[in-house]
């Protein structure tokens, strides 16, 4: 009963931040994948989870460091109530949990970026997100999140009463890399492929 009242008392008022949903009907209506955006402000995952956890009625397991959340809300809540993957491992058990969570056809959340910008601007990708896509065989959803970092930026807790924008891209279907040799060079040049569609559904440019 918990995780319905979870979804009616804090994923809906949630909803309040958002001005306007774009793309909802990219979502993958099968299947596991994984979701991506860039990383704003705390509240980007929350915004996310509020669109698509009512649609999928499935949890997002997305990838947290022990911080801010998880000392407030435990490991209990954190890990087995929220579903999240404590990212504070050691990165071999933090990959191989993901990719169980995606062949069990659960939905993993990853912020490509790593860590929340400090000015608004896009940061360089990281090249997590579509390794595991490549192992896992899986599609990545892109979503560009846009003024969230006026709600709550850097390290502000109480959040201003804004409104952002959510839009959500064509999954990212990498089937025809999956027989390649997976090497750095790869990885680097479908990493940049996604920020740069990440960069079209915020506007925002990626120089990297």
């Amino acid at each position: 009963m918990v995780y319905p009242i979870f979804k009616r008392a804090v994923l809906l008022p949630l909803r309040l931040f958002l001005k306007k949903i774009r793309g909802i009907q990219n979502i993958p209506k099968n299947g596991p994948f994984i979701i991506t955006s860039n990383y704003e402000s705390y509240v980007d995952p929350w915004l996310i989870a509020s669109v698509i956890i009512p649609l999928k009625n499935k949890k997002i397991h997305y990838l947290a460091k022990k911080g801010r959340f998880w000392d407030f809300f435990g490991d209990t809540i954190s890990g087995k109530w929220m579903g999240c993957v404590c990212a504070d491992q050691a990165k071999e058990k933090v990959f191989e949990e993901l990719l169980s969570l995606l062949k069990r056809n659960d939905i993993v959340g990853i912020m490509i970026e790593g860590q929340r910008t400090s000015g608004g601007k896009l940061n360089r990708g990281k090249i997590g997100v579509v390794k595991l896509a490549l192992k896992a065989h899986v599609p990545i959803l892109p979503i560009g999140l846009i003024g969230t970092y006026n709600i709550a930026p850097g390290k502000k807790l109480i959040p201003k009463p804004r409104r952002a924008k959510l839009h959500i891209g064509k999954p990212i279907y990498l089937d025809k890399y999956y027989k390649n040799n997976i090497n750095g060079k790869l990885l680097r040049k479908l990493t940049d492929d996604v920020m740069h569609v990440i960069s079209e559904l915020t506007g925002k440019p990626y120089n990297y």
